[in-house]
């Protein structure tokens, strides 16, 4: 069993953090997307990993090295341009060969990782095993109708859904996939469909079972995806303390403090994580919250937000929260007169005032 995981895309949900980063690389609890994926794929016994990356960029590869860190070895598979998840699988025919293979979308995540569905696939023989999330808003997603306890179809992005259950994006293949994916046409998006090759095994006779999520998934595209999985996340930490805290300060509940991470005179209250030789001065910051390294928070406070590298927010005067920040954001008091609220605001940002 090998797998293949995509880090691929544009990001476009997700602007304007993505416009300077790739999203697989955004941080989840102080962790990146793709790297829950890969663990995922480890923990289940996978050894060889295939990433495939945008081809006009080297973040990702240089971002994962050969995989070491995680204990598998990475093969990295550039694609040239977005031509949809059907296309991610037939140019990586040469490193899957023979073998039965995970599709995992890399800015998925699951609770309970991989094995369980693996073990469904091999014990029915399944040519392909599709997991199924419950879903508000299953237009978004290939959306599968079933009868009985069988899928008789799958389309994609329907505008009337025939169930609520979105195909979520682990996938469990053999070889037959390839015939599926070398002989459908492109979408009306200029892209080839993953759930058309799963419409083509459905048409010529292979067997497709499924799985049903039964914990908590999330396709992490949108911001408050990011932010919901953060919570989630955040909710099954296991409390460390590698930073100091004063003794004016109050941490409580499951709060991580990563190496060189200083709490002065604050309260902390978890579950949260503190990324390294980040400063927290005389400031709140609140339940599900990451902050990532190196970010100053000083006279103010945070809560369910993500912050990233080296953020700074001093003597803000009205609570942060439901937010996310990028690399090097500040948000200050203005000095001086006069008393205005001063911006200087990058493509697609959004910002709500009191």
């Amino acid at each position: 069993m090998k797998a293949l995981i995509t880090s691929g895309g544009r990001g476009t949900r997700l602007r304007p953090l993505t416009h300077t980063q790739n999203k697989h690389l955004i941080p989840i609890a102080n962790k990146p997307i793709i790297h829950y994926a890969i663990e995922y794929c480890a923990e289940a016994g996978i050894k060889e990993i295939g990433i495939v990356y945008n081809a006009d960029s080297t973040a990702i590869p240089d971002a994962l090295g050969d995989g070491a860190q995680f204990g598998v070895k990475l093969t990295f598979i550039p694609q040239e341009a977005p031509l949809g998840l059907a296309h991610v699988v037939k140019i990586s025919k040469d490193f899957i060969g023979d073998d039965s293979f995970v599709f995992y979308l890399g800015d998925n995540m699951v609770v309970g990782g991989l094995k369980r569905f693996i073990d469904e696939f091999e014990k029915n023989q399944s040519n392909c095993h599709l997991t199924l999330a419950r879903v508000k808003d299953p237009q978004r997603f290939g959306v599968p109708e079933i009868v009985g306890q069988r899928i008789v179809r799958i389309e994609e992005k329907p505008q009337k859904p025939k169930s609520d259950y979105a195909v979520a994006g682990i996938y469990i293949y053999d070889s037959s996939i390839f015939e599926a994916v070398n002989n459908i046409k492109p979408s009306a998006r200029g892209e080839l469909e993953i759930s058309d090759a799963h419409q083509y095994l459905l048409d010529h006779g292979y067997k497709i079972t499924y799985s049903e999520i039964t914990g908590w998934w999330k396709d992490t595209g949108k911001p408050y995806d990011l932010l919901e999985a953060n919570r989630l996340v955040l909710d099954n930490l296991q409390e460390k303390n590698e930073g100091q805290v004063d003794e004016n300060s109050l941490v409580t509940g499951k709060v991580v403090l990563e190496k060189g991470a200083k709490i002065i005179n604050s309260i902390v209250r978890g579950p949260a994580i503190i990324g390294k030789n980040t400063v927290i001065d005389n400031s709140y910051i609140g339940p599900f919250t990451s902050i990532y390294d190196n970010c100053l928070i000083q006279n103010s406070e945070v809560e369910f937000s993500i912050l990233l590298e080296r953020c700074k927010l001093i003597d803000v005067t009205i609570r942060v929260e439901h937010s996310l920040l990028g690399n090097e954001v500040e948000i200050v008091k203005t000095q001086g007169r006069p008393a205005t609220n001063r911006f200087l605001i990058g493509d697609q940002s959004r910002i709500e005032l009191l």
